[in-house]
């Protein structure tokens, strides 16, 4: 795509398609400090694993290593460990924000948690990065048909989110006799 058409003496500047971010949220019965920990720290529990991971039904655990530049990887029952990306910031309980190397070239995942009150946390993704992918890459299958280019991503982000709204609003309710 050019910026206009060309002129004497001037190169035409070429852009990149501008493709949005997914963009998906959800409002999770439980403070924000727990709906964090439970993202980080039992991520391998709630996780739906088909058809959201690499190995399926192979998957033991999904583990998130949490520093900046740790890795968010999922090991399989035989040992296997498939990367899904490095952080690039971890601030608890507020934002936690990864590459995401499972795409066909990296885009980057950012989740924010937020306080709406004592018992109550928005959890809101931002899965950024599109330009760097062709448009066939757009268009290939994710975990959801059709890939990008269908809604797949932002199928599988509320599909994600209500799997650890439950899981928080769950294993909160245990806490609670």
């Amino acid at each position: 795509m050019t910026t206009g058409p060309p002129q004497p003496g001037r190169r035409s500047t070429v852009t990149a398609l501008h493709r949005p971010p997914v963009r998906q949220a959800t409002t999770v019965r439980s403070d924000v400090e727990h709906t964090f920990e439970v993202f980080v720290r039992e991520i391998g529990v709630w996780w739906p694993r088909l058809p959201y991971s690499a190995g399926g039904d192979r998957v033991r655990d999904v583990t998130v290593e949490p520093r900046v530049d740790g890795r968010v990887y999922e090991t399989w029952d035989d040992g296997t460990v498939r990367e899904w990306g490095r952080l690039l910031a971890f601030d608890r309980p507020r934002r936690f924000a990864m590459t995401w190397v499972v795409t066909p070239a990296p885009t980057e995942v950012e989740l924010t948690f937020t306080a709406l009150g004592p018992a109550l946390t928005r959890v809101a993704v931002e899965h950024r990065g599109w330009e760097a992918l062709s448009d066939a890459q757009i268009a290939q299958d994710c975990a959801q048909p059709g890939g990008y280019a269908a809604g797949g991503f932002d199928r599988g982000w509320a599909t994600i989110l209500a799997a650890l709204a439950g899981a928080a609003h769950d294993s909160r309710e245990g806490d609670h006799p």
